[in-house]
C-alpha cells in the first residue's frame, strides 16, 4: 500500500467508507427502518434511472423501471450478503430487469447524454463543441456491438470497476477487460474523422 499514488489511497478510504455507510443503511433496513432505505433510495436513484434511461428511452417507462427496481431490492434485500458493493448489487438488479423487460435484440443505446447538459460556465461554442463531441461518441457507441457499449457505459460513465462490471452483467472478468479494449480500439477508429 506504501506504493500507491495519494489519489489511489483517497479513493480506498473513500471506498471503505461508503461502504460502511451503505451496511450500516442496510442492517438498518432490515431492522425495519423505512428511513434507512429511503436514503439507499435516494443515493442510488440517479444510477438506476441511467440504467433505465439505457434501456427504455423516455422517461415514463424509466420511472416505472426505477420503482419496480427499489420495490425488487427491498425484498431481496434479506438477500443481500455483502459480498460485493451494495452499488453493484443494485446495479445488477437494474440490469437484469431491464434485460428481462426489453428484448436482447434490442440495441442497448449509451447513456453518454448526460454530457449534452450546457453549462452556464462554459461560453456557448464550448457548449457547442461539447454537444458536439458528445453526438459524435454516442453514434460510435451506437455501432458498436451491444456488449461492448454496456461495458463502456459501466466502465466511463458509471466509474465501475472491471470485477463491479462482471458482477452485474454476469460476464466473466477477463470478457470484460476484452471487451472494454476492443471496444475503445474500434472508437478510436471511428472518432479519427472528428479529430
Amino acid at each position: 500500500m506504501k506504493n500507491k499514488p495519494a489519489a489511489g489511497i483517497a479513493r480506498s478510504i473513500e471506498n471503505a467508507l461508503l461502504q460502511r455507510r451503505d451496511a450500516m443503511l442496510v442492517k438498518e433496513s432490515l431492522g425495519g427502518d423505512a428511513a434507512a432505505f429511503a436514503k439507499l433510495m435516494s443515493l442510488y436513484q440517479n444510477r438506476v434511472e441511467a440504467v433505465g434511461m439505457s434501456f427504455f428511452h423516455n422517461r415514463t417507462d424509466t420511472e416505472d423501471f426505477v420503482q419496480d427496481v427499489f420495490l425488487r431490492a427491498y425484498t431481496s434485500l434479506p438477500g443481500f450478503r455483502g459480498e460485493s458493493r451494495f452499488s453493484t448489487w443494485l446495479t445488477r438488479i437494474a440490469y437484469n430487469m431491464a434485460v428481462n423487460i426489453k428484448s436482447r435484440s434490442k440495441s442497448y443505446d449509451s447513456i453518454a447524454d448526460e454530457t449534452l447538459l450546457p453549462s452556464p460556465a462554459r461560453s456557448p461554442e464550448e457548449n457547442e463543441i461539447r454537444r458536439l463531441t458528445a453526438e459524435a461518441i454516442k453514434e460510435a457507441l451506437r455501432e458498436l456491438p451491444k456488449q461492448y457499449a454496456a461495458c463502456l457505459d459501466f466502465y466511463f460513465f458509471h466509474d465501475m470497476s472491471y470485477d463491479e462490471i462482471a458482477a452485474v452483467t454476469d460476464i466473466p472478468l477477463n470478457t470484460i477487460k476484452s471487451h472494454i479494449f476492443r471496444a475503445k480500439k474500434i472508437l478510436r477508429q471511428k472518432l479519427k474523422e472528428f479529430i
